[in-house]
């Protein structure tokens, strides 16, 4: 059974994830870790519970979402996955952080490969389905666990709220369509892990959320 551990990293209070499961693979979506103490949180979690990283993917890359990616990438020997969509988002990355005042001294590594919509995502005995959710940006992907009925979302659907839309690859009506024809077709137990803030589930956000309904 796959399980996903959370750690909120960054001025930008993201969320972090590492899904691994009985085998001890696992694999780090969106590392955030943006200094020395993030990163030693990050490893020895890993450490602590004897798991080894076999994939490092981004859901979607903004800046929050990238920052640990050369880190994880050099700390485990990884190559970076994404969709391809996303590769200009990712090379913004340097801009970005001096348009925040963000420290990127070390930039992500480019993509080894891109994950297409509908692919799986496989390791140990998980698997993780890609689902295509642009919207908040050009290319996102959320991964859907059917098995253990969990998502793992980036910024797109978040406790009673959604992912931000005024930022350049933006647009709030591909982001409620994606919501709409991807999650909230998704059975209603199913947990949600976004990109900020608490876990919610799918039948309580197409109960609740203010911006999107069914």
């Amino acid at each position: 059974m796959a399980k996903v551990a959370s750690f909120t990293f960054n001025p930008f209070q993201e969320n972090t994830y590492v899904v691994y499961d009985e085998t001890g693979e696992c694999v780090i979506f969106d590392p955030g870790c943006s200094n020395k103490q993030e990163e030693t949180e990050l490893v020895t979690f890993l450490e602590d519970k004897k798991l080894r990283p076999v994939r490092l993917i981004n859901t979607h890359c903004h800046i929050d979402h990238i920052l640990g990616n050369a880190f994880v990438a050099e700390q485990f020997d990884l190559g970076l996955e994404i969709h391809e969509g996303e590769l200009q988002v990712l090379n913004q990355g340097p801009m970005v952080a001096d348009m925040y005042g963000i420290a990127y001294n070390t930039h992500s590594p480019a993509p080894i490969n891109f994950i297409k919509e509908g692919s799986t995502i496989s390791f140990g005995n998980t698997e993780l389905k890609a689902l295509f959710t642009p919207g908040h940006s050009p290319a996102s992907l959320s991964f859907y666990d059917e098995k253990d009925q969990y998502l793992i979302a980036g910024d797109v659907l978040f406790f009673q709220s959604i992912g931000r839309t005024d930022l350049p690859g933006g647009d709030f009506d591909t982001l409620a369509e994606s919501i709409r024809t991807q999650l909230y077709v998704l059975p209603d137990e199913v947990i949600v892990y976004p990109g900020h803030g608490p876990k919610t589930r799918i039948g309580y956000e197409k109960m609740n959320n203010p911006f999107v309904k069914p």
